[in-house]
């Protein structure tokens, strides 16, 4: 059974491609326009990605699968491929994908239904195709064997993010933040790629599972003469540090990680984001484009692993991004802003996670967030679908007319501020825990601890007022106060996502392990090889809690008393009948905050001066060089053209006599070279 799945894995992806076709080509004549088609496959994809997990569990033999579909080049030294990797990480992840798509797809039958003015026109169908395209590019992206492959779906995704957010393209608003998406992203993928190029030439592969570029790196630095016929690398530039070269390669390729997961400083397309349809929100911040940058360092964390000048990058903007991100989230007013803002911030712990060594801390934070970050937005589309406002002054009071909203979002929202026992709580924890033990044996680290501490009492904060906004007080507004119903497509999706928000963090509950010792650690376990396999020699050490100088008891209580603080806080100021705008009129810092730190600003002027420098020197270059020479060459013309001319004088004896005197000349010369006159 084993070998059967592992043979139909390719149809993962391929699955929500064909709906991508048939919603495309026949969408407009199909029930819901195509939104059934894409259930059934997303579906389909669900169902393989389970049968998959649970296929690579029982198979102890092996812990990599590694299919090759398809060999695009192949020359000495080099190959290019195109496979399926299968292993705990990527069946792991499989299942999150297609479980949120599949959700999403769903979702969307009831709120999409609401756009009369895309149905009218017929954009539903290219709506449900690029949402199916989109998962398709996802999937095909987790399931990727080697970083060449991972590139091209890595740009998939950022094309089908690109249509998506700017789906609604005859509002300008739309299309706008479609573009600044594409180009933020864009301007990281180009470091992304260069890093791909920088690993196919030093290790002549970009294969990921055992006897890949991670595998050769750990073998190169073990080794005292990396290069050559007898060494692991094939090409090294002459004279420096392989550990030094590896290191510019991983902070290459971090850069398009930097760019799709929103981290300080390439964060400033998510927010705009928030301008295509909701659920959209929901699949972009939980399973797709903001969750393929953190899957990739993590897919290549026994790379990293190896380079303690990448993780502390990588930690410090993930530390820096949680806190940056948070202060933002405490001053929007619109509800999917806030969200976009606890996204960003979100990230950063992830990525606080990878830097400090917590390989499964992230990767477990990446799963909880998914969850309770798609029940947030699709709660906040049911809002919107319930009351055509997503201003949180607008709303309030909504507690006793969405119930199952209203509960729902609440898991969501204890689970984000991270309050026990919910999902949140348990992945966040693990990644401070981890942060703080690495920070004791490097100080350094510290500071980015410190910062992700700081943003957990502003998260509690942020998030506690956006729910008393929205569900407590008294209505502001006359749709607050009669909203519309909801149907059971809008309703399904919350409950499945509500329940994964309390539950989900069961599987790794490492201080009730730490003091019970009941064996808890079942993500732990199901991660544990892949690290392993991936020649992370400090694993164990980084993250085993028994050899930790400190208890866990403290730094939990510490970071749960930080958000119930942040919590209180909001329910002081906010929970009550008509509530104030703290924020506003406070002077520089009001202005600061809600202009987001005008980063906007200030990018737009650094392109300007920087696109007005190369214009000038370009223009310097075309003056001189190019014009100089092109009007060199035609003021050579025209004067050779002018002494030519003074032998056409039009006087027809003139030109027989011209003719014999040439005649006359062409016979002396052959004469005399002809030896006639010797």
């Amino acid at each position: 059974m084993a070998a059967t799945i592992f043979q139909l894995a390719p149809l993962i992806p391929v699955l929500p491609f064909v709906a991508f076709l048939v919603a495309l080509t026949a969408g407009r004549w199909l029930p819901e326009k195509g939104a059934y088609v894409g259930i059934l496959a997303a579906a389909g994809s669900l169902g393989l990605s389970v049968w998959t997990l649970l296929a690579v569990n029982a198979s102890a033999s092996s812990l990599y699968v590694a299919n090759e579909l398809y060999t695009w080049a192949a020359v000495e030294g080099l190959s290019l491929t195109f496979g399926v990797l299968l292993d705990p990480l990527s069946t792991f992840m499989l299942v999150l994908v297609a479980l949120i798509a599949t959700l999403v797809f769903v979702f969307s039958l009831g709120y999409m239904n609401h756009d009369e003015h895309h149905r009218e026109r017929g954009g539903l169908p290219r709506y449900y195709a690029s949402v199916a395209l989109f998962t398709a590019s996802m999937l095909a992206f987790v399931l990727a064997s080697n970083l060449l492959m991972a590139f091209i779906f890595f740009e998939l995704v950022g094309l089908c993010s690109y249509l998506l957010i700017g789906f609604w393209l005859t509002d300008r608003a739309p299309a706008s933040a479609a573009k600044k998406a594409f180009l933020v992203t864009r301007f990281g993928d180009y470091f992304f790629l260069v890093g791909v190029v920088g690993v196919l030439a030093t290790f002549g592969t970009a294969a990921f599972a055992e006897g890949g570029f991670p595998q050769l790196a750990s073998d190169a630095l073990a080794t005292s003469s990396p290069v050559g016929p007898d060494g692991p690398l094939q090409w090294l530039p002459g004279g420096i540090d392989p550990q030094a070269w590896f290191t510019i390669l991983g902070l290459l390729v971090l850069g398009g990680a930097i760019g799709k997961s929103a981290q300080f400083p390439l964060h400033t397309w998510l927010p705009d984001a928030m301008e295509g349809p909701t659920p959209i929100s929901a699949l972009i911040h939980a399973a797709t484009m903001v969750a393929a940058g953190v899957y990739l360092l993590a897919r290549m964390f026994g790379f990293y692993a190896e380079l303690p000048q990448a993780l502390a990058v990588i930690a410090f903007i993930g530390g820096f991004t949680a806190l940056f991100a948070a202060t933002m989230g405490v001053v929007k007013d619109d509800i999917k802003q806030v969200l976009a803002y606890s996204t960003i911030s979100q990230y950063g712990y992830m990525m606080l996670g990878l830097g400090v060594g917590g390989y499964v801390a992230a990767t477990f934070h990446l799963m909880t967030h998914a969850y309770f970050k798609a029940l947030l937005f699709l709660g906040a589309g049911a809002i919107i679908v319930a009351t055509h406002h997503q201003d949180m002054w607008a709303l309030g009071g909504l507690r006793e007319h969405l119930p199952v909203t209203r509960w729902t979002f609440l898991a969501g929202a204890l689970s984000l501020a991270g309050i026990a026992p919910f999902s949140g709580f348990w992945s966040k924890e693990e990644v401070l825990f981890d942060a703080l033990i690495v920070g004791l044996e490097h100080p350094l680290l510290l500071g980015a601890y410190a910062m992700a501490l700081v943003a957990v009492l502003l998260t509690g904060f942020y998030t506690f007022r956006m729910y008393f906004l929205t569900f407590h007080g008294e209505p502001r507004s006359d749709a607050a106060s009669d909203p519309d119903p909801v149907g059971w497509a809008i309703k399904l999706p919350l409950v499945v996502l509500g329940t994964l928000a309390v539950v989900a963090g069961f599987v790794n509950m490492k201080p009730v392990d730490y003091y019970v010792g009941a064996d808890l650690l079942y993500l732990e376990r199901w991660l544990d090889g892949v690290a392993g396999a991936l020649s992370v020699t400090h694993y164990h050490e980084l993250l085993s809690y028994s050899e930790a100088a400190i208890s866990p008891l403290g730094p939990t209580l510490l970071t749960l008393g930080l958000a119930l603080i942040g919590a209180y806080m909001a329910h002081l100021l906010y929970n009550v009948p008509d509530p104030d705008r703290y924020f506003d009129g406070t002077g520089v810092v009001d202005s600061l905050l809600k202009h987001n730190y005008y980063q906007d600003e200030l990018q737009v002027w650094l392109a300007t001066g920087l696109t007005g420098s190369i214009a000038r020197v370009s223009n310097l270059f075309d003056q001189r060089a190019i014009d100089g020479l092109v009007d060199g060459t035609a003021s050579a013309g025209l004067i050779g053209g002018d002494r030519v001319r003074n032998v056409q004088f039009g006087v027809l004896p003139g030109y027989v006599a011209l003719l014999v005197g040439s005649v006359v000349v062409l016979i002396l010369v052959a004469g005399l070279y002809g030896g006639w006159w010797m």
